[in-house]
């Protein structure tokens, strides 16, 4: 057998991770938001947490920080 069919690029770099927050086994290069841009697709380029509880956990604190509840135009 020849060495190269044996192993492949893949075979050497993680393409699954567990996010952090809800536990889930997903894919690393679809599913996570990629951090460095300048390192190219190594594993430790990608965040921890997956691309849907990133987008749950900012929208909620946007939520949170919000100020005004319901605008109205002031009534002078």
């Amino acid at each position: 057998m020849d060495f190269e069919e044996e192993f492949e690029f893949s075979h050497l770099c993680m393409k699954e991770r567990r996010c952090r927050t809800c536990g889930v086994i997903k894919d690393l290069m679809n599913d996570f938001y990629r951090t460095h841009k300048d390192r190219g697709d190594i594993p430790s380029a990608y965040s921890y947490e997956c691309k849907e509880c990133t987008i749950t956990r900012v929208v909620a604190s946007r939520m949170a920080n919000k100020v005004f509840d319901r605008w109205e135009y002031p009534d002078w």
